[in-house]
This record gives structure tokens, sequence and C-alpha cells, in this order.
């Protein structure tokens, strides 16, 4: 018998339209390949840094808690029958996607190149040109 190609997928979401053809491609090779696939949002805590003083951090906290819910729901919804694990990671994205693959044993990482901030980042973005020179695993960047 055939060994599986992949085991554990993940795919990073940020719940954005532009990142939906990453998704969509992961849920693709997970039913392929019979593979379990984990969803991650990362809160970025550098929002947290810059966040005026202002600011109710509780309200700023539901808020993207609310945000990551959706974004996870989505990839829930995409997958049909496929297993999705999820989670909520908080830290720098591209460091805490590294780190849950290497952890979760991830045999392929689905990563966007562009997200909520496409306009702004060029070529491949800051968070996807990160996990492909860290990651330990296959990293499948899709456009």
């Amino acid at each position: 018998m055939a060994e599986k190609l992949f085991e554990n997928i993940l795919v990073a979401t940020d719940g954005s339209e532009r990142n939906t053809t990453a998704v969509q491609e992961a849920v693709r090779i997970a039913a392929g390949s019979g593979a379990v696939l984990h969803a991650v949002y990362v809160v970025d805590t550098a929002t947290y840094e810059t966040a005026s003083a202002d600011v109710v951090m509780g309200d700023t906290f539901r808020v993207i808690q609310a945000e990551a819910e959706d974004a996870l729901a989505k990839v829930r919804s995409l997958a049909g029958n496929i297993e999705v694990k999820t989670r909520v990671l908080e830290g720098k994205p591209a460091k805490e996607i590294v780190h849950f693959a290497a952890t979760e044993k991830i045999d392929l990482i689905v990563i966007g190149t562009q997200g909520k901030k496409g306009i702004e980042r060029l070529l491949l973005g800051s968070v996807a040109e990160t996990v492909i020179r860290l990651a330990a695993c296959r990293v499948l960047v899709v456009k």
C-alpha cells in the first residue's frame, strides 16, 4: 500500500477575499490526499503594540477574536466533509505559523501571497517570504 503524500496540511488564513484561493487550494489537496486540514489565524501582536492608549483593549480583543472566528468558520465551510482543526494563535504571524507547523508535524503549509495588506506588499509579502525561509516542511504559495 502506498504511503499518503500528506497527513497534515496547514493553511494560514486572515479571512480576506484575497486569501480564499489559498484556502481553496489547501482544501483541494487535503481532499485528494486524505489529510487533516489545520487552519490557523494569527492575531498579530504588533496590533496591540501600536494601539493608542485610548483604545479599550477589551473591545479590541473581542473584535479581533470575532474576526478570527469568522475566518476559521469560512475555512470549515469551504472544507465540506474534510477533517478540519482550527486554532487562533497570537504573535508574529510567520514565526507562529512555522512554530505551529513544527509542533503539529505539518507536511505542507499552504499560504497566500496577499492577505489584507495586499496592496502594501510587493511580490510575495513578508509573511509568506519568511515562512518559505524558515519552515522545515514543504510550502505552497498560492497567488
